[in-house]
């Protein structure tokens, strides 16, 4: 699983400092993480490891996490053609040559025949 967890919670509570190293994949990580309250009076944060926000919960982000990696997995095949497709340089040689742009035409329908969308 990639770690998608500052993803999760910027997408549900945009605004939330919180810090925390490594990964976090369990609910026992999630309690462990460092919420920013605020600062002291030499502008240094003050962090908890309560959460101060019910609206983020570990059933909440963790569903937000795997909706994530999901979006992510969706979009492997177009990764995998990125990486097979012409570059930029056969295609601008290839709109001034006929026999170019035949060619071109078919190394893109072979990639897409290779990874078709889902």
């Amino acid at each position: 699983m990639s770690n998608n967890f500052f993803r999760a919670v910027k997408n549900l509570k945009p605004s939330t400092p919180v810090s925390f190293s490594g990964e976090i994949e369990t609910e026992e990580d999630f309690n462990k993480i460092d919420w920013k309250i605020g600062t002291d009076e030499n502008g240094i944060s003050i962090k908890t490891t309560t959460n101060p926000h019910s609206e983020l919960t570990w059933t909440l982000v963790k569903a937000e996490m795997d909706r994530l990696d999901a979006e992510y997995d969706a979009q492997e095949y177009a990764r995998n053609r990125k990486a097979e497709y012409p570059t930029i340089e056969e295609l601008v040689v290839a709109l001034y040559d006929t026999d170019d742009k035949s060619a071109i035409e078919a190394k893109r329908a072979e990639v897409k025949l290779k990874y078709p969308k889902p």
